[in-house]
């Protein structure tokens, strides 16, 4: 099992060398190294082999299927025939069989986690509205049940959540309370007289809001409460929050006794998804129905756990529910390399000005600025789509197992969730607003799909978790090395513990992959001095980075020891710095993924290819922070310069490769069926 590295070497940069004049071979001058790989379907199939990973098969199901049943987003529907013709498309998936590779065999499905999370990214070629619909039902409530419940929640609810006979919605998020899970207000009461929770909303904010499914057609609501309960001669406590399956639609669609839904209407995007809001007024339902798999209610009120801390146990509830936030990084990544996609290929076509001393106009691909915006991006998306492939599979490891798992790792798993998700999440959403102004007025038109694209991926970067949040407790977890103290804390408390503790923090060497870590070991020491394209010399950037601003970070934290400190003050001074901090994390991670991937391609002209996408993922990250490299002289003006250069060089080594780079993505042809890429409506090429 690979773990994935929780704490980091304490390396530093040497910033001695401010008068080099070294320059390193980057785009042009690698060409002239190894022979330029050539541009066409073999390698593109060769490159689409190593970004489709494990579960290539898997992919191309749903690719046929989006291709096949033209699932890709429509305009001009009303809400209602929107929201019906998704219903209908995910009831014609549930043969293809990935609908219940989520759940276990013994409950009913296949076991095949990995295939699951794929299955549903791949959709994120087609109809985002369908991805969400399909994320909802087989990943988020089926999940609720299968992870948090025990057996009579499997056996009365799997089947028909994968057959789609039990539609249901995941109600977690209040008007009140988003990212505060722990603090929810809705309560789920026990009443032993009855044998029955009462679930009930008591002040207008613990009104569930935004719930995919709500508005329409879901009859079941996985329901995230307080549950208060109190065994015979105690008095009634709460117990933290737990999860409920509790019935909120009858056979025609009409709201149950003391229960109110209502339609959150157009959004954004997503117009397929019928968000809605709930509200409930003392609904009871069966003891039964307490998804109990961590905590229990006997019928005389006793409450039991098999774990004692409420705060571990909370956190261990919502860890098993990590793979909705993998599926949600996973699928926006898709949508990103969809809008790199139609940028790129449209860019191929359109002219526009011509060169001096030459016939006609040039194409815009040619221009370098237009390969900056659009070229750096790609080899993000390659970085990106690498390391949420590894995560993927690291997950299916965690989850299809026996149950019997490492706690440690299983918290490490769900870290590296976080940040992928935040990152990927953040680079979809930058590549399509960025391909739709690429793509000029052409790329605002409805028709194009990039307009619908864009409202569609916005609300990515804040469901399952908005990436700020994220970003913030990724910074938190490295910072305390998932220390058990800090597990739940408030903002206050976990300022507090950081500033006690004794010893430095984060600064023990990873041995998360062999590979990454002998490339640390051989590469030179002088970071100052080294080839930028060594991998070793990248990764060593780049965790010295993040090694620097973790101590520093650290040190000013612990300003909360002093007497007259005020610790939520200092936390909120120091969260500017946290966020650098999990952006500089998640970026190296990304880096190991991509430079750990490419050492197990043998084919020379796809290896050529990757460590292309590799440098011109780097050089584009220094570039982009270099006042930070520079005012903490990591590199030298000289060698600022020289990565510049390289940005340019990359770019320009990567043009004749660039419709290769996007066809490896594997879109399905009627995703790019779009008048503005058909070849009738382009410029005409210089005769």
């Amino acid at each position: 099992m690979r773990r994935y590295g929780r704490r980091m070497s304490e390396e530093t940069a040497s910033s001695t060398a401010e008068t080099s004049t070294e320059t390193e071979p980057t785009g042009e001058e690698s060409g002239r190294r190894h022979p330029r790989p050539e541009p066409g379907p073999e390698l593109a199939a060769s490159l689409r082999g190593v970004l489709d990973g494990r579960w290539a098969a898997k992919r191309d199901t749903v690719r046929n299927q989006i291709q096949e049943q033209a699932l890709v987003p429509k305009a001009g529907l009303s809400l209602d025939e929107y929201r019906a013709l998704m219903l209908d498309q995910m009831k014609a998936m549930v043969p293809l069989g990935f609908p219940a590779d989520g759940f276990r065999t013994e409950h009913g499905g296949t076991g095949d986690v990995g295939g699951a999370i794929t299955a549903i990214e791949t959709l994120g070629y087609g109809d985002l509205s369908l991805m969400v619909k399909a994320g909802v039902q087989w990943g988020l409530f089926g999940g609720a049940v299968e992870n948090l419940g025990t057996a009579h929640h499997h056996d009365q609810y799997v089947r028909g959540l994968i057959d789609l006979d039990v539609v249901g919605c995941f109600a977690m998020t209040e008007s009140g309370h988003g990212s505060n899970v722990q603090n929810l207000e809705t309560t789920a009461t026990y009443i032993p007289e009855s044998g029955a929770f009462e679930i009930h909303s008591p002040t207008p904010s613990a009104r569930k809001d935004y719930i995919g499914g709500a508005g329409q057609h879901a009859r079941w609501a996985a329901v995230f409460a307080q549950l208060i309960t109190a065994g015979p001669g105690e008095e009634p406590e709460s117990r933290g929050v737990h999860c409920f399956v509790v019935p909120i639609r009858d056979e025609n669609g009409e709201d149950l006794p003391g229960v109110t839904t209502s339609d959150c209407g157009y959004k954004g995007g997503l117009p397929g998804v019928d968000n809605g809001r709930i509200v409930f007024d003392h609904v009871r339902i069966p003891r039964a129905e307490l998804l109990n798999r961590y905590g229990d209610v006997a019928e005389d009120g006793t409450y039991t756990s098999s774990i004692e801390s409420d705060n571990r146990r909370f956190f261990t509830m919502l860890g098993t529910l990590v793979r909705g936030r993998v599926t949600v990084g996973a699928s926006a990544g898709a949508a990103g390399r969809l809008g790199l996609t139609i940028a790129v290929k449209y860019a191929l076509l359109r002219r526009q000005f011509s060169a001096p001393d030459e016939p006609g106009e040039q194409l815009l691909l040619d221009y370098r600025t237009h390969q900056r915006r659009l070229l750096p991006l790609v080899a993000r998306a390659y970085a990106f789509a690498i390391a949420q492939n590894e995560l993927t599979a690291e997950l299916h490891e965690l989850q299809s197992g026996d149950g019997d798992t490492d706690p440690d790792y299983a918290r490490e798993i769900e870290g590296k969730a976080a940040a992928i998700k935040a990152g990927h999440t953040r680079l979809a959403s930058d590549a399509i607003s960025e391909a739709r102004e690429a793509c000029g007025g052409a790329g605002y038109l409805s028709e194009n799909r990039l307009p619908l694209l864009r409202g569609d991926i916005d609300v990515f970067t804040t469901f399952e978790g908005d990436n700020l949040v994220l970003t913030q407790l990724v910074a938190k977890e490295q910072l305390t090395a998932y220390a058990e103290d800090v597990q739940g804390l408030t903002a206050v408390g976990w300022v507090r513990f950081v500033a006690s503790m004794a010893r430095d923090v984060a600064l023990e060497k990873t041995a998360a992959r062999q590979v990454v870590q002998t490339l640390l070991d051989d590469s030179d020491e002088d970071t100052e001095q080294s080839d930028l394209t060594h991998p070793g010399t990248q990764l060593r950037l780049l965790r010295n980075r993040e090694n620097h601003l973790l101590r520093t970070a650290a040190a000013r934290m612990r300003r909360a020891k002093e007497e007259d400190a005020d610790a939520l003050e200092v936390f909120t001074e120091t969260q500017d710095h946290l966020i650098k901090v999990g952006e500089s994390h998640i970026e190296r991670i990304v880096l190991e993924a991509i430079v750990d991937a490419i050492t197990d391609v043998t084919d020379r002209p796809t290896r050529e290819t990757l460590k292309m996408m590799r440098n011109l993922y780097v050089y584009s990250l220094l570039e982009r922070d270099l006042g930070w490299y520079l005012m903490h002289r990591h590199i030298s003006v000289e060698r600022a310069k020289a990565v510049r250069r390289g940005v340019n060089e990359l770019c320009g080594a990567a043009r004749p490769l660039a419709e290769t780079l996007v066809d490896a993505f594997g879109i399905p042809d009627t995703a790019l069926d779009l008048p503005m890429l058909r070849p009738e409506n382009s410029v005409a090429a210089p005769q």
